[in-house]
């Protein structure tokens, strides 16, 4: 049975997807200041994921650039939407299966990972002597639970969907969708997992 923080993550990323169906390249990539842009955005999420969900319980990331491209602290871009959304496929593609196992007692885990490949995979930015004494010990040990980081990451997409959406009414863009869309009557569960 799926975790009911694991559907209510779901849910998350479909109003985020939902946010930004018919946006044009062009307009993905206008950076109204000071706000990001939206395939930023698109390019952002994807690199938490990946740091949350793929890096830290297996050690892989299927996206290294994206970190420098698009990662908290980082220059802003104006990266290519389509490229951000294949990234992005790709990254929740790999975390489902991770997310599909999670029980109640693994929501509870602080990951732990060895420091190899962490340069490319961590989401934010490190200054150069935090990085090295974190390269320095081998291993990296995650301040947050994994149910900690999907309550996170949920709330992340929302934060941006509501950005998103800002950015398409100054675009101009005509017939929006209202947010909070409809909730299936599964999202929430009582006992935890459903």
């Amino acid at each position: 049975m799926i975790h009911q923080l694991v559907t209510q993550l779901r849910f998350a990323r479909s109003e985020f997807v939902r946010c930004l169906e018919g946006v044009s390249e062009e307009d993905a990539r206008h950076r109204i200041m000071p706000m990001n842009c939206i395939s930023w955005m698109v390019g952002h999420m994807a690199a938490q994921e990946q740091y949350y969900f793929n890096y830290f319980p297996h050690g892989e990331f299927p996206h290294s650039e994206l970190n420098k491209l698009v990662g908290f602290g980082h220059p802003a871009t104006t990266p290519s939407l389509a490229d951000m959304w294949q990234a992005w496929h790709d990254i929740t593609a790999a975390a489902d299966p991770f997310l599909d196992t999670l029980t109640t007692e693994q929501l509870e885990i602080y990951p732990e990972q060895t420091t190899e490949g962490f340069e490319e995979s961590l989401f934010g930015y490190a200054s150069e002597e935090v990085m090295k004494k974190i390269l320095a010990k081998g291993k990296f040990q995650s301040g947050e639970s994994y149910g900690t980081r999907i309550l996170r990451v949920t709330y992340h997409y929302f934060f941006h969907t509501g950005e998103a959406h800002a950015v398409r009414q100054q675009l101009g863009h005509p017939d929006l969708p209202y947010f909070v869309g409809d909730m299936p009557d599964d999202l929430f569960i009582e006992g935890g997992e459903n």
